[in-house]
């Protein structure tokens, strides 16, 4: 007698050249269960501009503007090298405390600005 119901099968994964994504995690998640655990694991990094300023940060922003600042002063004005790696490295130490205590102020406001419109809703 032939079978009646057919066994389920599990949806094909990968594409028709037979790649399939390394990453697990990214995957969807098979159950109920692994979904919630997910969810509260907290794997989703906050958007960039949600998080608190870093000295890290602000050293690699500064280190960036100041060899750019340097480089102006070698080709645009010519400058002597020793002139303007000496200036460039008062703007270095100019700029990262000014970048990050700016980067604290306009996060703070947006941290503000966010906890008023929860407040009104």
């Amino acid at each position: 007698m032939a079978q009646t119901k057919k066994k389920r099968q599990r949806k094909h994964r990968g594409t028709q050249g037979g790649r399939v994504d390394p990453n697990k995690r990214a995957a969807r998640p098979r159950s109920r269960a692994e979904a919630k655990a997910r969810a509260r694991s907290g794997t989703k990094q906050a958007p960039r501009g949600d998080q608190p300023p870093t000295w890290r940060g602000s050293a690699v922003r500064g280190l960036a503007a100041a060899a750019i600042f340097t480089v102006a002063l070698l080709l645009v004005f010519q400058r002597t090298a020793v002139s303007a790696l000496a200036l460039g490295a008062f703007m270095l130490v100019f700029y990262i405390p000014a970048g990050y205590y700016i980067d604290l102020m306009m996060w703070r406001r947006r941290e503000r600005a966010k906890m008023r419109s929860t407040d009104r809703q």
